[in-house]
């Protein structure tokens, strides 16, 4: 058995809030998963960089972004971690305005967030900063809006481009698909077509 002392998820944590002090929340543990927020969203690629480099979080999982439509500031950037070495998980999330739009790319941190930054820009129009190859992934170079806004309609939205796309909203057949709060099971949560009203 190894002499090394196995870190937790806690201890990694504590590591990185007491490096980048004052630059991280106090962090909040969820059946044993930590999320650190970062106060300064421009500060990410340093805090990655360490997390990697220092920490051995060698793996970006996922890097996702939500939309708290309403709020300001309006985006929550998320970035979860692993590390192959010591088997930890780590959240850090950072938020940035609708304004300001922008985040410094953590592409030359890990290769694999190259293509996670191409769709958030994609979806929710956030650009990244240094990024090597920021264009659209999943819509057409000159589409002009971000369909994972929550601002965005569900049925989608007419084109005026008839050779490129579909001149009338095209949402999923029998769409837009809508998932109802509560109810009294999970079929009547399912997401289903449904008008307004109902």
């Amino acid at each position: 058995m190894s002499d090394r002392v196995k870190q937790t998820e806690a201890d990694l944590a504590r590591q990185l809030k007491e490096h980048f002090s004052g630059l991280l929340g106090e962090g909040t543990e969820f059946r044993g998963e930590w999320t650190l927020e970062l106060r300064d969203s421009q500060k990410i690629a340093a805090v990655c960089g360490f997390a990697k480099k220092s920490l051995g979080f060698d793996f970006l999982v996922d890097l996702s972004s939500v939309d708290n439509y309403g709020e300001d500031p309006r985006f929550a950037v998320v970035y979860e971690l692993y590390g192959y070495g010591h088997l930890c998980h780590l959240r850090l999330k950072t938020y940035v305005s609708e304004e300001q739009g922008e985040l410094p790319t953590v592409s030359d941190v890990w290769k694999t967030a190259n293509w996670y930054e191409r769709e958030i820009y994609d979806m929710m129009g956030i650009r990244f900063s240094g990024h090597p190859d920021l264009r659209r992934i999943l819509m057409w170079e000159g589409y002009p809006y971000f369909p994972l806004r929550k601002d965005f309609p569900l049925a989608g939205k007419s084109t005026a481009m008839p050779e490129v796309a579909f001149t009338k909203p095209a949402p999923l057949d029998g769409g837009p698909f809508v998932t109802l709060a509560g109810g009294r099971d999970s079929m009547a949560r399912e997401p289903r077509s449904r008008s307004p009203q109902t």
